[in-house]
């Protein structure tokens, strides 16, 4: 991601964060007709999973200006989601979810330079995600990176906010 996008992606979130509950809704009824077969994924409350998503949409914004302080944190979450079945073909029908919501929600102010920053945005996040993924489903690198979470934890759901990121 170029400095422009990184600004534009920063700018047009303030209008997300405005209308974060209908954001969550939009991406959500998106995601599930784009492919049904996630929804199992998502057993819990619609609402909480909806302030997870914006949560981690608010640390990937305010994370992009250093993403050195974001990677590990999307490795660790991309490890993580493995345990729920998410495939790297899932990373891009999340993609077009989410740029369908943010052209939706941001309205005029959806332009094509705003949502190619939103396409890059997310394109680090998936690429960083699906590293983190590959390390658990590569058998000797799993070995020489084990979840510090342990086999029995409790998992998140897909993009639900990394427990270590509390961005205000």
């Amino acid at each position: 991601m170029n400095d422009t996008q990184k600004l534009l992606v920063q700018a047009s979130f303030d209008k997300v964060v405005s209308i974060a509950d209908v954001a969550a809704e939009l991406f959500y009824a998106r995601l599930f007709m784009l492919d049904p077969s996630l929804k199992p994924m998502f057993r819990g409350d619609m609402k909480a999973q909806g302030k997870k998503l914006m949560n981690a949409l608010r640390a990937v914004v305010h994370g992009i200006q250093r993403p050195e302080k974001i990677v590990p944190i999307l490795r660790d979450l991309g490890r993580r989601h493995v345990a729920y079945g998410v495939k790297d073909e899932h990373y891009g029908v999340v993609g077009a979810a989410l740029l369908w919501t943010l052209e939706r929600g941001l309205g005029d102010d959806a332009t094509p330079d705003v949502l190619s920053a939103w396409a890059a945005a997310y394109d680090l996040v998936a690429t960083v995600m699906k590293e983190g993924a590959a390390e658990v489903c590569t058998p000797s690198r799993a070995a020489l990176r084990p979840s510090a979470a342990g086999p029995h934890s409790v998992r998140r759901p897909m993009l639900a906010e990394p427990p270590s990121v509390r961005m205000g």
